[in-house]
């Protein structure tokens, strides 16, 4: 009787090894396909259609793809400023940002911080949810390795400008102009970019909040580094 128990259970953790190796290639397919083919939505663009449509069921996003050399000089390094001012230098990972986080984290007890790259949100954001927890972490970390091995750092900059969420409903460089300052990605000014990169860890709040203290100090800070601040060519 032990030996079928055992038997059974060895059968289903060779079948939950296979489906997980199953994923990993069925996830690196996909981005071996965007290294020169834009996504057409992502797992956060959905999320954020269904969350629209329970309100109301003909909710649309607000999003249009618009090439790298079409984005601002200003919102590229107002971005690279705000998420990852080591953007250039570092393989997907920022080791001195990922101690600090694990420091936050130790210290609340529970997940709070995730020192995370422009690399690693674009992962999150193209395959994953939006919940905190160690899995969701790993699984992050094994895409953006799969990312940095073949995409080109102007091509991660490119899609994450492209495809992050900048308001309920707004996705992108493009659109995140066109709702705040009633122009394009690449006529936004140096305030301006400065004022929507500041919007960037949280969206949907800054959108109505824009008067707070707090995102007025990201403004400045932005600011103050942006003009400094290396982006791919």
């Amino acid at each position: 009787m032990m030996k079928k128990v055992f038997g059974w259970l060895g059968k289903g953790v060779a079948a939950a090894i296979t489906l997980a190796l199953l994923y990993q290639v069925w996830l690196f397919a996909h981005v071996l396909w965007w290294i020169d083919h834009n996504p057409a939505s992502t797992s956060f663009m959905e999320a954020g259609l269904a969350r629209q449509q329970e309100k109301n069921p003909d909710a649309e996003l607000r999003h249009k793809w618009v090439p790298y050399d079409r984005i601002s000089i200003h919102l590229k390094r107002a971005i690279v400023a705000a998420e990852d001012a080591k953007f250039l230098s570092h393989e997907g990972f920022d080791v001195d940002g990922i101690q600090l986080a694990v420091e936050k984290n130790l210290k609340k007890g529970r997940l709070v911080a995730g020192g995370s790259t422009i690399s690693q949100q674009l992962a999150k954001n193209l395959f994953l949810s939006g919940e905190r927890s160690f899995i969701r972490k790993g699984q992050e970390a094994v895409i953006t390795l799969m990312i940095e091995a073949t995409w080109s750092k102007r091509r991660i900059l490119d899609v994450y400008l492209n495809v992050i969420e900048w308001g309920d409903g707004i996705y992108g460089a493009e659109a995140a102009a066109r709702r705040y300052y009633k122009t394009s990605a690449a006529n936004l000014g140096r305030d301006q970019a400065a004022r929507l990169a500041a919007m960037v860890p949280n969206p949907r709040w800054y959108e109505n909040h824009r008067s707070s203290r707090a995102y007025q100090r990201r403004v400045a800070v932005i600011s103050r580094y942006m003009g400094s601040a290396q982006v791919p060519r």
